[in-house]
């Protein structure tokens, strides 16, 4: 792969006027740096990262990067929160989408605002005022997009001929997802027909809310706006695909191991893990992937899945270093990197229109192209106000787990569910 020309580095600041204060300036700026970065999600992420902390440590020999991982986007948030409290941050952690907000509320983010401004055009180099407003929170650019997705369909196009079923013509509704799930079933030998995986947060829940044209808050954030019609409609459709499509009780790691085994006959979730899919299955049977089933063809939306970089570090040699390795990882040759790796969809249209970058890889691996035509009806994954809005995301999988169980009904679930919700949010004169 051909690298695209670098910017020059970064200038350091001019306002030092003594000839010996520049001397010593400058000579700090040859000096190397040692950073520390935290990302979640290694099982997903890990290759990527490799891949580009490799490449940068060529660009960029002076800088030493160190590896911090979480397992998921909910330990990383609740890491950094305590390292705050002790002075302990990472230089640059990448945080879910819906998890930068806390951070930008409560200062921990730095604003990236001043390094954009040093960029000169922000469109030409592949940053867009759409990709970018993903990581705008509390009045500041409090991270750089790095990775998006969407939930997508993954469906066995095996199972679905010995089910009588056409591979070429998914279901575009529910009704023939459900329908499709127990013609599959009956094949039996412990093959299940569909997964939704809702475990983990909140983001699959919102994919079957805003999937019916509903919303998490009010517009004022005031109240919760789950409870209403749309909610109750996704509660009782996660519910049937228990009741009627049989869905197994499986977690997000069971779930993968089902499905590249040859035992899934459909499952729904973020195209993060596509990579891993494509490599769990091999040639073992011919795997799909298309577009989630249609609720609502005019209001409904996708949740934006995905991380973002932010800057944490106060020392001011380090914050330029995680700068230049939060610009590479984010320009058009670290995007490729990542997306190359992972099934994520690029944070930056440069990677995507270039031919140098991902044009050519889409065309040969049609598989990771149901994500990025599922762009124009994503929105930003929610992300709740205040200093609850991990127990928030937890109580909702909670909840959310008591119908996969069949311990409760769809209605008693939204109202149990609205009730909690409602007492964590930020109380408003």
């Amino acid at each position: 792969m051909t690298a695209l020309s670098r910017r020059t580095a970064l200038m350091l600041p001019t306002a030092l006027a003594l000839p010996s204060l520049a001397l010593s300036s400058r000579a700090r700026a040859q000096q190397p740096v040692e950073i520390t970065i935290h990302y979640a999600q290694p099982a997903i992420f890990k290759a990527s990262y490799d891949a580009i902390i490799a490449r940068f440590a060529e660009l960029e020999p002076r800088i030493r990067v160190n590896v911090v991982t979480t397992p998921n986007y909910e330990e990383g948030a609740q890491l950094l929160l305590r390292q705050a409290a002790t002075n302990q941050l990472p230089d640059l952690s990448y945080q879910g989408f819906n998890r930068l907000r806390i951070f930008a509320e409560r200062g921990i983010a730095k604003d990236l605002a001043p390094h954009l401004a040093q960029e000169g055009n922000l469109v030409a180099a592949g940053y867009t005022p759409t990709i970018l407003a993903l990581g705008q929170f509390g009045g500041i650019q409090a991270g750089m997009p790095y990775a998006a997705s969407n939930p997508i369909t993954y469906y066995n196009a095996d199972l679905f001929r010995r089910a009588g079923l056409n591979p070429d013509a998914f279901p575009t509704d529910w009704d023939g997802v459900i329908a499709a799930s127990r013609a599959i079933r009956a094949l039996g030998d412990g093959v299940e027909g569909l997964y939704y995986n809702w475990v983990g947060d909140d983001w699959m829940f919102s994919a079957l809310l805003f999937g019916h044209g509903g919303r998490m808050l009010t517009k004022d954030e005031r109240d919760i706006a789950f409870d209403g019609p749309q909610g109750l409609a996704a509660l009782r459709l996660l519910d049937r695909m228990v009741k009627e499509g049989g869905m197994p009780n499986f977690n997000a790691a069971s779930s993968q191991q089902a499905f590249v085994a040859g035992k899934l006959g459909m499952v729904f979730r973020s195209t993060a893990t596509l990579r891993n899919i494509i490599n769990g299955t091999g040639n073992s049977f011919a795997l799909r992937t298309t577009a989630m089933p249609v609720i609502d063809r005019e209001n409904g939306r996708l949740p934006t899945g995905g991380a973002a970089g932010m800057i944490t570090a106060r020392d001011a040699a380090k914050a330029e270093a995680a700068w230049k390795f939060l610009r590479f990882s984010t320009n058009a040759e670290g995007q490729a990197l990542m997306v190359i790796n992972t099934g994520y969809v690029p944070m930056n249209q440069l990677s995507i229109d270039d031919p140098r970058w991902l044009s050519a890889f889409y065309r040969e691996n049609p598989l990771f192209l149901a994500a990025v035509r599922q762009l124009p009806i994503s929105v930003p994954w929610y992300a709740f106000p205040g200093t609850n809005s991990v127990r928030v995301t937890q109580t909702m999988v909670n909840n959310l787990a008591r119908i996969a169980e069949q311990r409760a009904t769809p209605e008693v679930v939204l109202a149990d569910m609205a009730s909690e919700v409602r007492r964590m949010l930020p109380r408003r004169s």
